[in-house]
């Protein structure tokens, strides 16, 4: 009675791992869409050009280099430091929209 069993869990248990790991993909492939449309909106408030990946680019007054960086809801970028002037100069920049990019 137990080997009429066996083929049954096996079925069983190998249908639950693939759909452990389409579950688990479909989740990381939202979880991509979703930072790359928070990406794109924040950026489209900034109006920056974006690289491939959706990330603004612009020139850091900090550096001085060339960066392409995340920009949150309020537009700041990823590296902004609030308490360095270069930072929140750009930051303003990036408001008036008069930044340098690339």
């Amino acid at each position: 009675m137990l080997a009429f069993l066996l083929p049954r869990v096996s079925n069983r248990r190998r249908l639950e791992r693939l759909l452990r790991t389409k579950l688990n993909d479909a989740g990381k492939q939202f979880a991509e869409a979703q930072r790359a449309y928070t990406d794109a909106k924040a950026t489209s408030l900034a109006e920056l050009p974006t690289d491939e990946s959706g990330r603004a680019r612009l020139v850091c007054r900090r550096h001085a280099e060339k960066r392409a960086v995340r920009l949150d809801a309020e537009g700041r970028p990823a590296c902004f430091d609030a308490d360095h002037p270069d930072c929140q100069g750009c930051l303003e920049d990036i408001r008036d929209g008069r930044v340098e990019t690339w």
